[in-house]
C-alpha cells in the first residue's frame, strides 16, 4: 500500500494581511506593513544564502528598471533582486531614448508596461513622479526615488540592517545627520524609524535641517558633538552638491569640522554604537577611512540588506497583484 503524495510544502508563506500593489513611500505605510517587508527580506535573506542563491518564486514574471536619473548601486541591486527569485529585467534609461525625442514620461512607462512587465522600478527627479505612474500603469511601481522626496526601499534596507543588530528599533536613538533638506533617504528613514518606535533626531547645518522637522514633533539638532553620547545608530548622508543651487556652508573643511564621524569623535560615542551611510560616501567629507572601514561600520551589510529588502518588494508586490 502506497501512502498518498503530500503536497510540497511553499518555500516561503505569504502574508495574507499585505495588500499593496504599489510600494511609492514609507509615509502612507503602517508599522506592522513595514514590519512585515522587514520579516519578508530576513527570511528571504536567510534562504538565499545571504542573497547569493536563486529562488523560484517569481519565474517567468519581468521587472523593468526606468530611470531617470543616473544610478549604479540601486539599479542594480534592483537588477540582483528580481534575478534572484528567477525573474528576468529589462533596462531603460532616458539616454537615447524615445523620451530625449519628446515622449512623455507615462507614454514611456505605457509602452514598456505594454511588452509585458510585472514591475516598474523608477527613478526620476521630480517628486510624486512614481505616484502618478501609479494610477496610470496596471503592473505595478516601486519608486527607486523621487527627487528629494522618498526611497523606500533604502530606508527599509537600513532599518533591516539596524534590526540584525539591536533586535528590535523601538527604544533605540538614531540620528540622522547632514544633508538633510536634499535627502529623500533622510525622509524614508525618519517616517520608517518613527513608526518603529526609534527616537530620530535631525542633525545638521541651520541651512540643511528645516525647522519644519521639529514642528512636527521630531528632535532638531545642529551639533553633532551635543547629541553623539545618547546615539545607537548613526546615519551619516552625502552632501548632495549636485542638488544645491548654493553652498549651505562656508566650506566642506568647515562641514567636516563639525560634522564628520572621525576617530575622535568615535571615542565619545556608545561602544556599541552602529555606523551607517547610505552611499556613494565622500570620504573626509561625512566620514574619514578609518571609521568607514572600521568595526562599528555596517555601510558594506547596509549594501547587502539592499538586494534582501527589494526581493521582499517584489515577491509582496507580485502576490498582491495575484489577490486583487
Amino acid at each position: 500500500m502506497t501512502n498518498a503524495p503530500t503536497a510540497t510544502p511553499p518555500i516561503i508563506e505569504f502574508p495574507k494581511s499585505w495588500t499593496r500593489r504599489h510600494l511609492l513611500d514609507l509615509e502612507s505605510l503602517d508599522a506592522d506593513e513595514i514590519t512585515t517587508i522587514l520579516d519578508t527580506a530576513q527570511q528571504l535573506k536567510t534562504l538565499t544564502n545571504d542573497c547569493k542563491s536563486k529562488l523560484p518564486l517569481l519565474v517567468g514574471k519581468t521587472c523593468a528598471n526606468l530611470f531617470f536619473e543616473n544610478s549604479t548601486r540601486t539599479r542594480n541591486s534592483f537588477s540582483l533582486a528580481a534575478k534572484r527569485l528567477g525573474a528576468d529585467t529589462v533596462e531603460f534609461s532616458s539616454s537615447g531614448s524615445s523620451v530625449a525625442k519628446g515622449e512623455t514620461f507615462v507614454d514611456t512607462a505605457k509602452t514598456i508596461e505594454a511588452m509585458g512587465v510585472d514591475w516598474v522600478v523608477t527613478r526620476h527627479s521630480t517628486p510624486g513622479t512614481p505616484h502618478l505612474l501609479s494610477r496610470e500603469l496596471k503592473c505595478s511601481v516601486l519608486n527607486a526615488g523621487d527627487g528629494p522626496h522618498d526611497h523606500p526601499t533604502q530606508g527599509l534596507l537600513d532599518m533591516l540592517t539596524i534590526r540584525q543588530h539591536r533586535g528590535s528599533i523601538k527604544g533605540l536613538t538614531v540620528a540622522l545627520v547632514g544633508d538633510i533638506a536634499h535627502s529623500r533617504t533622510a525622509r524614508s528613514n525618519i517616517w520608517g524609524l518613527s513608526k518603529l518606535g526609534a527616537n530620530v533626531i535631525i542633525c545638521g547645518p541651520p541651512t540643511l535641517v528645516s525647522p519644519r522637522w521639529a514642528e512636527l514633533g521630531f528632535e532638531v539638532a545642529h551639533h553633532l558633538d551635543d547629541i553623539l553620547p545618547r546615539c545607537d545608530v548613526l546615519n551619516l548622508l552625502r552632501i548632495q552638491f549636485e542638488r544645491q543651487k548654493a553652498r549651505p556652508f562656508p566650506s566642506v573643511h568647515e562641514y567636516a569640522a563639525l560634522y564628520a564621524m572621525n576617530g575622535e569623535r568615535m571615542r565619545k560615542a556608545k561602544d556599541d554604537i552602529l555606523i551607517m551611510a547610505p552611499g556613494p560616501i565622500n570620504r573626509g567629507v561625512e566620514i574619514t577611512p578609518e571609521v568607514a572601514d572600521g568595526p562599528h561600520s555596517v555601510i558594506l551589510e547596509q549594501v547587502n540588506n539592499g538586494i534582501a529588502v527589494r526581493m521582499a518588494a517584489l515577491w509582496l508586490l507580485a502576490g498582491a497583484n495575484q489577490t486583487n
